[in-house]
């Protein structure tokens, strides 16, 4: 008995330990709430918002903002358009609450949001937008040629004050990508030319229709710093939470940052490659990435006689196969950018998500060319055709470091498959001017930007129709994939279109007239304190700020009890004996 006391004891030790230990465990669970309540946070309206912008101040008007990014995000919470279009390309009303289409699409009727107005009290009308189209046609528009004589051709009529009509010389589908332009009020610009308009005092106290109205510029040392905003009380749509918003302007996206380090903003415009591994290292710094509507991609004459094998779609293939995409990606550019497999961007609506994708494989693209007769020495060297003619290929490119580095990782790619490549930079204007356009080159990597352009529409770099004159600059004649895009852009039926589309993007991808690279992506930074923020795919970088009515800087935390579910009409209550 005596040996047994000693290990009873520690028995009853360890049996109390246990206990105490669930008795704390069960305190420590114990909730504070009601375990059928939960916490939820409730945003509040208050606080001010300041981001900063990269780049200066130029006019606060959308007729005149084409081609400067700062004006543009401004406008953006100005302004307003008939539609807007969400992060897949679909149209959502914006002033415009309905519209309808005739069967054939040439007629489309707009209806305007009773409850528009103008940040002066004053009704927004039909004149409103008829003034603004005017400017668009105007001579001295800063807007592109196509742009104006396009809208020179749509005739539009006003039916009442809250009703118009836009006429199409022919049918149209993308007509609503065209509808998304700031509308500007004609009770104060109506009687300005264009030119007087271009330095009316409008430009630095604007009068809107959007979510915040102009409040005041900051002007520092005499110069503008800065434009504040405050939230429209009477906007038509969600009202935003947060009072005011401020735009600061500094001259690198290394200053806003350095701005935000010293507490005087809480978001970055745009996180370029130099700043990232700074901002990175911030810890309330919170990034945001959307795809922009840009393509890089290397385009190929393919009719150009001094590279006659360019014709081939199974050369092509194996160019493709040896191009090491996502280590150009991750090593150049920094991440900041997604494989592309094709000219649809991907996340719209009209994108096909079974395209086939082509992986890195320069052993097979090797195998395919030797297959085809061409000759590879065994141990490297360039690739001779059967009647003994080595493949060159001179490639262009922009002149900025980007694109050269890309350029060069392109040729050494292609060298470890036996092509000489040789590489050639060229001033972007100049590369379109004097090569794309005349189509005197043999392959380019080049930028397609769709920004400012919500439907998804290839038409006019692929299509038979666009090789003389047009922008079809890889000459690509075929007949299949052109039908497709014609009968797109004449179908008003969504479904039809998007089959369509996935056809088109099917054909691509087995005859690949040119070799698609990357998908740009566009970087924000915002600061932890700023809730709410979101941002999906972006038609221009101005989009990141689509969701503002969402975010907020103040909260209260509320307890609310989940609702009881309701019987079903007519079901009878049952009962547990």
């Amino acid at each position: 008995m005596k040996k047994l006391r000693w290990p009873i004891f520690i028995a009853v030790l360890a049996v109390a330990v246990v206990a105490v230990l669930l008795y704390t465990q069960q305190q420590a669970v114990t909730p504070t709430q009601p375990i059928d309540q939960q916490v939820v946070i409730e945003p509040e309206a208050g606080g001010i918002y300041v981001e900063g912008l990269i780049g200066a101040l130029n006019r606060l008007n959308p007729a005149l903002d084409a081609y400067n990014p700062p004006d543009r995000d401004v406008d953006r919470l100005i302004f307003s358009g008939l539609i807007h279009f969400d992060d897949r390309g679909l149209p959502q009303g914006d002033l415009a609450d309905s519209w309808g289409i005739s069967s054939d699409g040439l007629i489309y009727n707009f209806s305007l949001r009773a409850n528009a107005v103008w940040h002066d009290g004053q009704p927004v009308t039909s004149d409103d937008v008829i003034f603004t189209l005017s400017l668009l046609r105007d001579p001295q528009s800063p807007i592109t040629d196509d742009l104006r004589t396009f809208w020179q051709q749509v005739v539009v009529e006003r039916q009442d004050d809250k009703n118009l009509r836009f006429m199409l010389p022919e049918t149209f589908a993308p007509f609503l990508d065209y509808l998304t332009f700031g509308v500007l009020p004609a009770h104060l610009l109506g009687d300005l030319d264009f030119a007087s308009m271009v330095s009316d005092h409008f430009n630095l106290a604007p009068v809107g229709s959007g979510p915040y109205r102009f409040d005041h510029l900051l002007i520092e040392d005499g110069k503008i710093a800065g434009v504040v905003l405050t939230v429209f009380k009477d906007y038509y749509a969600q009202k935003p939470y947060i009072e005011q918003v401020a735009f600061r302007y500094y001259p690198t996206a290394r200053a806003a940052l350095e701005a935000y380090q010293k507490g005087e903003i809480l978001g970055i415009s745009q996180v370029t490659a130099d700043i990232l591994p700074d901002v990175l290292r911030e810890p309330k710094l919170a990034l945001q990435t959307g795809r922009i509507s840009q393509l890089m991609i290397v385009l190929f004459n393919l009719d150009n006689p001094s590279v006659p094998f360019l014709k081939d779609v199974q050369i092509r293939r194996a160019l493709l196969k040896g191009l090491n995409r996502q280590w150009m990606i991750d090593q150049i550019l920094g991440g900041q950018a997604i494989l592309a497999n094709g000219p649809i961007f991907p996340g719209t609506w009209a994108y096909y998500e079974a395209i086939e994708q082509i992986a890195y494989d320069p052993t097979e693209a090797v195998t395919t060319l030797r297959k085809m007769g061409y000759t590879i020495p065994a141990g490297g060297g360039d690739v001779r055709s059967s009647e003994g003619v080595t493949l060159t290929l001179e490639l262009l490119y922009p002149d900025d470091d980007t694109h050269a580095a890309l350029a060069e990782a392109i040729r050494d790619d292609w060298a470890r498959l036996g092509l000489q490549v040789e590489l050639k930079n060229v001033p972007y204007q100049d590369l379109i001017a004097n090569y794309l356009d005349s189509r005197t080159y043999q392959a380019a990597l080049i930028d397609l930007n769709l920004m400012q352009s919500p439907d998804p529409d290839p038409y006019p770099f692929w299509d038979q129709a666009q090789i003389t004159g047009g922008q079809n600059y890889s000459k690509w004649d075929d007949r299949q994939a052109s039908e497709y895009l014609e009968q797109a852009r004449v179908t008003l039926d969504l479904t039809e279109r998007t089959r369509l589309y996935r056809n088109f993007q099917v054909r691509f991808a087995q005859m690949l007239p040119a070799l698609p690279i990357a998908y740009p992506v566009y970087t924000y930074a915002v600061d932890a304190s700023v809730q709410g923020v979101r941002m999906g795919a972006l038609l221009s970088p101005s989009d990141r700020l689509r969701t503002i009515s969402d975010w907020f800087l103040m909260a209260k935390r509320a307890v609310s009890a989940p609702e009881t579910p309701k019987a079903a009409p007519g079901a009878q209550p049952t009962s547990t004996p």
